[in-house]
């Protein structure tokens, strides 16, 4: 603990200058004493830190005296700060970690380097989560992560969209997209996805996971997917469609949004134009659909117009008290 403190106090000051004793040690959350003690012992070990008196006195290094890091270059040293993404790293129990790990990195760059990876700390922002939903709670991740990392065998209570199941599965790595995270692990050897807010209990245990040989993770995930998506949209729909109703085709759904600019539509104002899109069941698509009236009419399937029929006298049934 001390060790790292000392190290962190070597590259504040390699970093930002000048520090009073008082900024030091409330960064490090010690007593103004403590800091001076660590002070002394790093320049015990041979740290040039001197000190100046005054108002605007404090901690500083010999001018020219640093550690620098070989191999970075400008847009390298830029993009590992990108990477840094402290509310999933917050989650993963490494929040700290990513930010001593981006002071070492700061204060290792040589100086002209510094002011890049700095703009891109101040002006770049990555909010994972989608619109108007909030993360999903994730108490269990920690523990996952763990077993990730360590790359030991995990007894979780799942809840599926079938049952509450218990099961004993071999991580092989965790995702996040948009927003959630979810954990892939091999159950009868087979690769399986989970999403970790559903996870209701995890342990540890003291046994070593296997993992395939040449799994390759974003390479899984790509290819779940695809075949998420194949099995998740049953049929087709054919519909007519305005330049707003087009625009909210392509928002519905990246399969939507696929098909839609396949077929390029082009049209001008007050013209519609002609699509066939991929549809889930009639009762999601129904009420999908419904919700893009006029500006998107269902021709065909016939099933699916008078799904939209049943739904509308539904909705004029609640309402026929105020026509």
């Amino acid at each position: 603990m001390r060790a790292s403190r000392l190290l962190t106090i070597q590259m504040l000051l390699q970093t930002r200058g000048r520090m009073s004793a008082q900024a030091l040690a409330q960064l490090l959350e010690v007593s103004v004493r403590t800091l001076y003690r660590d002070v002394d012992q790093l320049t015990a070990a041979g740290v040039p830190i001197y000190a100046e008196q005054g108002r605007n006195g404090g901690f500083q290094l010999v001018e020219g005296w640093k550690t620098t890091l070989t191999g970075f270059t400008a847009s390298e040293s830029q993009a590992v700060f990108m990477s840094g993404l402290a509310g999933p790293a917050t989650e993963l129990g490494l929040g700290q970690q990513v930010v001593d790990a981006q002071l070492k990195l700061m204060s290792a760059l040589p100086v002209h380097q510094r002011d890049g990876a700095q703009r891109v700390q101040a002006r770049f922002h990555l909010d994972p989560a989608d619109w108007y939903r909030e993360a999903d709670p994730v108490p269990h991740l920690a523990t996952v992560a763990a077993a990730v990392w360590q790359d030991r065998q995990l007894n979780l209570r799942y809840d599926s969209w079938k049952a509450e199941v218990q099961r004993t599965v071999h991580p092989l790595g965790l995702v996040l997209k948009a927003g959630v995270w979810y954990l892939v692990a091999t159950r009868d050897a087979q690769p399986r996805t989970y999403r970790i807010s559903n996870i209701l209990g995890a342990e540890l245990l003291d046994k070593a996971s296997a993992r395939p040989k040449r799994f390759d993770l974003p390479a899984y995930w790509t290819e779940s997917i695809q075949r998420f998506e194949a099995a998740l949209y049953q049929g087709h729909a054919v519909v007519q469609a305005t330049t707003q109703g087009v625009k909210q085709l392509r928002q519905l759904s990246s399969a939507v949004a696929k098909a839609v600019v396949a077929q390029a539509p082009s049209i001008q104002a007050g013209e519609t134009v002609r699509l066939k899109i991929p549809i889930e069941t009639l009762e999601n698509a129904s009420y999908q659909l419904l919700r893009m009236a006029p500006d998107v009419q269902v021709l065909s399937p016939v099933a699916l117009r008078r799904a939209i029929a049943q739904r509308l006298k539904a909705i004029q049934a609640c309402y026929a008290d105020n026509l």
